[in-house]
């Protein structure tokens, strides 16, 4: 990760921290049709991506693109409204570049949502499902090339990529399903038939974000929890067609769900650090 990644992630940083009043220990990206957590923050600073130096920029409904950093049950947090995507022609390095400034923000615990298809037959559309490892069929790496070692080693374990502990926790706070979550580039749906490859492999949800970003956070050091929305059934499931509506619609009725779980799980989070 050099080529200047780190001093573009120090300047980033160095613009969010003169505008906020708190320093966040816990960030939080939220998914495809899942930004309404965003309303729970108490006195929010909301930064436009645009506004931060170096920052990619959404290009996909329901992803807004602001960086909001408030207290959320008195807890310090910053909170993604909307990530970006290599299918929307941004490379790994620039799809993982936020997580690497709120980690230069000083963050040490980050929450990943999304909204995933659901390949395992027991789940339903609406579901809410802890991430607890992820299979990366997107053919890229994001610390592929020459290593930083300010972020983090050239090597580097990915056994627990998911944080059992942080897993315990939201169990605490709500009743959840795990899963194994697969990743791929997109931006199509998948085929039947590689749906039916993919339950084979242990696949439980697949989706087109996520696994970059926790390859990153992993690389350095940050602890991570993962939720999907099982916003649609996966291709072949239900004899229906996939489209993105549907995506959104799920997303918009689990909303509150999430907020509320998310309410309550941060300020557990927070003390755990």
């Amino acid at each position: 990760m050099a080529n200047g990644i780190f001093e573009k992630a120090e300047e980033a940083a160095a613009s969010i921290r003169e505008r906020v009043r708190v320093s966040p220990r816990v960030a939080v990206v939220l998914g495809s049709g899942l930004g309404s957590f965003a309303e729970s923050i108490e006195q929010p600073v909301a930064i436009a991506y645009q506004e931060i130096p170096h920052f990619p920029r959404p290009t996909v409904e329901g992803h807004s693109g602001r960086l909001l950093v408030g207290t959320v049950a008195q807890t310090p947090v910053a909170v993604m409204q909307g990530r970006v995507h290599a299918y929307e022609g941004y490379t790994p390095e620039e799809v993982t570049f936020p997580i690497r400034v709120l980690g230069r923000l000083g963050i040490t615990t980050l929450v990943v949502t999304n909204a995933a298809g659901g390949v395992r037959l027991d789940l339903k559309q609406g579901q809410l499902v802890l991430i607890s490892d992820h299979i990366n069929l997107t053919g890229r790496n994001p610390v592929s090339g020459p290593n930083d070692e300010r972020f983090g080693p050239r090597f580097f374990d990915m056994t627990e990529a998911y944080s059992k502990r942080l897993r315990l926790q939201a169990h605490a706070a709500a009743e959840f399903d795990e899963g194994v979550y697969l990743g791929l580039s997109g931006p199509s749906f998948e085929t039947p038939a590689e749906i039916r490859a993919f339950r084979g492999w242990g696949a439980d949800m697949v989706g087109m974000s996520t696994v970059h970003e926790v390859i990153v956070a992993r690389h350095m050091g940050l602890e991570v929890l993962g939720i999907s929305c099982v916003t649609n059934m996966a291709a072949g499931i239900l004899d229906q067609p996939i489209n993105h509506q549907e995506v959104m619609e799920t997303g918009a009725r689990v909303q509150a769900q999430l907020s509320s779980l998310l309410v309550a799980l941060l300020p557990a989070l927070a003390r755990g650090i």
